[in-house]
């Protein structure tokens, strides 16, 4: 059993700081677990007494870790299942909340002893049921020690956009799939009544595929369902997600690349919402799910692991009402990562809460203390419906780069449809960030593909973007396992580099490591300082080590140039040869940039011009070995076969 805090914050939750009086959020502390082996983790928990209305109600479920038991310690960092539930007095219990667990070996980058990542659901529809004393449920489907479960709820004073009538849960459970017994008859027709006042109802349905016959049923094979109204076909939905290669929480000590049945390692489980057409205050009805025919070809059975619920609203509260509900840049929320930092344009989130369609929406936006920009958004936003919105490049965001501080971006809704919206205790929202780094106008890109290629040329290709997404420069038709090194020097300006990757498994991916079978070779790319050669950090780039490289379909960096000079030049360097160290001592190295495939000859040449060492020059990044050469200056001379000479002169140190 544990201590219950009740008290009143300002509303903070991982999609932002939303704008509220003193005292308008009420916070729930819930559950606080180490989760050592597979069961439920149950909390007695004080919730609000009836009678207050909320305009949202978030559950935030925070996953960490913790140091395992044993001598060397064993932690199992694997994807497992995370449910919770709600149990209200009398027993009746509800699935609020579903996730996967991300691989999260320690020394992957990401995941380290001290890591958290919170995941926050809406559970406004629960409002009812989250009162007086009931119980918080975390079940661990994991069969070894290691993460942490933390709940707590946010309890959001003010007009939801409808009230709910009612809830029923339906089919729940983990049901098996393709043997003998069909299991569309675990999810059998029910019979149903809409409560007076029902004005609207929907169907939550939460399902994700585990286990694996011979054909990967049902963690890696997509299977449809259909939701049946009154014998009707009301919707139907992929049971799979393909966006797993994208995940925010990357690279991960396990296989997080791989597409599967409605999860992702690291993910929450994303709920699908099917409206069920005419149900209305006192009408019956029937409902059911029907999964498509199947029959496994043996090797064991998978199955699908569900929970549906039928919720009945009633009408609109508003006919007019816009919501600022997350930000997804400039911000330092993990949910986020891949999209920050910039040093561009803002992105937001907006929902509309209102029956009415929303076609004009202005706002205002900027650095907490500083100037405010205006926008207007023009469009059509349907009633119930989220559109993210690019606001303008916003120019405060180039004068903080680079300078390692945190800051606060404000953003305002400021009228919807031409007026003044009819709440507005949801149109504001600001988030904590980082400033993006500052570069030098000069750096260098070494670019070596791995062997996969596609057309022709390699599938992975890096383009950089300006502010006004124009291509200032890019490798977008590399030959594989060939090494590019380009100098580009950029005017002052916010630019965005982008590598993108055809097969979503970066270039370089720690399982092919282990099965060299599977023939797919280690690629590569580096941003390197020009003179000192010394790598430039990235968000969330690893240059080095087991999970070097590995970033899935594609990795986002921006940066910012202050180029006093106002020199650009945004075309790969002509041809081209850097030497460093210098002075050297042991090792020098010579990278050659501006040719597609690097084959001449290399020299070094003394000062009475004796040809020192005379050596076959193949690859663009040449390390030579100057172990025996005496101290002084020397040439390094480059000769093509063309006949086009290239020379550098370097101090040698004894």
């Amino acid at each position: 059993m544990k201590n219950v805090l009740l008290f009143a914050l300002v509303l903070l939750l991982s999609v932002g700081e939303a704008q509220a009086a003193a005292g308008d959020t009420t916070w729930v502390y819930a559950n606080n677990d180490e989760l050592s082996w597979n069961g439920n983790y149950d909390s007695t928990v004080a919730f609000p007494a009836p009678g207050g209305r909320y305009r949202n109600i978030y559950m935030v479920v925070t996953i960490g870790k913790y140091v395992c038991p044993g001598t060397p310690t064993y932690c199992g960092d694997w994807d497992y299942t995370v449910q919770n539930f709600l149990i209200v007095p009398g027993g009746d219990m509800f699935e609020l909340g579903r996730l996967i667990t991300p691989y999260a070996n320690s020394g992957a980058p990401r995941t380290p002893g001290t890591w958290q990542h919170r995941y926050v659901y809406d559970v406004t529809e629960y409002a009812s049921l989250l009162q007086d004393t009931a119980t918080v449920r975390i079940h661990y489907s994991g069969y070894s020690g290691g993460f942490t479960g933390n709940v707590k709820f946010a309890f959001v004073e003010g007009i939801p956009e409808r009230d709910v009538i009612g809830i029923d849960r339906l089919w729940h459970g983990s049901f098996s799939y393709g043997g003998s017994t069909d299991i569309n008859t675990r999810l059998s027709t029910v019979s149903k009544v809409a409560p007076d006042g029902t004005e609207s109802a929907s169907m939550k349905f939460n399902v994700t595929g585990h286990g694996s016959d011979n054909n990967g049923c049902c963690e890696f094979m997509s299977t449809n369902y259909r939701v049946v109204l009154n014998s009707t076909t009301v919707g139907s939905k992929a049971i799979w997600r393909d966006d797993c290669p994208s995940n925010e929480l990357y690279p991960q000590s396990g296989t997080w690349l791989y597409e599967r049945a409605n999860w992702c390692p690291g993910a929450s489980v994303q709920s699908n919402w099917h409206p069920l057409p005419g149900v209305r205050g006192g009408n019956p009805f029937d409902v059911a799910i029907r999964f498509d025919p199947y029959t496994s070809p043996g090797g064991g059975l998978g199955s699908y692991i569900t929970e549906a619920h039928l919720i009945y609203y009633g009408r609109f509260n508003n006919l007019k009402d816009a919501a600022i509900v997350d930000i997804v840049s400039p911000t330092d929320n993990e949910n986020h990562f891949r999209e920050n930092p910039t040093c561009d344009a803002p992105s937001i989130i907006v929902k509309n809460r209102g029956e009415n369609t929303i076609t004009l929406l202005s706002f205002e936006y900027g650095i907490q203390g500083g100037a405010m920009q205006t926008y207007t958004w023009a469009g059509s936003l349907s009633s119930l419906k989220s559109t993210e919105i690019v606001l303008p490049a916003l120019m405060e965001l180039n004068g903080i780069a680079g300078d390692g501080n945190k800051h606060t971006f404000v953003a305002k809704i400021t009228s919807v449809n031409g007026s003044d919206d009819r709440d507005s205790t949801n149109n504001i929202m600001t988030s904590t960030f980082n400033s993006a780094p500052k570069w030098d106008p000069q750096f260098r890109i070494m670019f070596k593909p791995n062997n996969q290629s596609s057309g022709g040329v390699s599938e992975t290709k890096w383009r950089i973007y300006d502010q006004d997404n124009n291509v200032v420069a890019s490798r977008v038709d590399a030959t594989i396992s060939t090494l590019y090194i380009d100098t580009l020097t950029l005017g002052t300006g916010c630019y965005r580099l982008e590598i993108t990757d055809e097969s979503c498994d970066g270039l370089h991916w720690w399982v092919y490591d282990r099965n060299p079978s599977i023939g797919i070779t280690a690629g590569a790319f580096f941003v390197k300082k020009v003179g000192s050669n010394a790598n430039i950090d990235m968000d969330g780039y690893t240059y080095s080590g087991t999970y070097s490289n590995d970033f899935g379909c594609n990795f986002t960096q921006y940066f910012y140039v202050d180029n006093p000079s106002g020199v650009s030049d945004i075309t790969l360097a002509p041809l081209s040869m850097a030497v460093y160290p210098n002075p050297a001592q042991g090792v020098v190295y010579a990278d050659i940039s501006g040719v597609r495939q690097v084959s001449g000859t290399l020299q070094m040449i003394d000062m009475v011009g004796r040809v020192i060492k005379n050596m076959p020059c193949n690859q663009a990044h040449q390390e030579i070995d100057i172990t025996g050469l005496n101290t002084g200056i020397y040439t390094l001379v480059f000769i093509d076969n063309s006949g086009n000479k290239l020379q550098q002169r370097v101090s040698i140190l004894k």
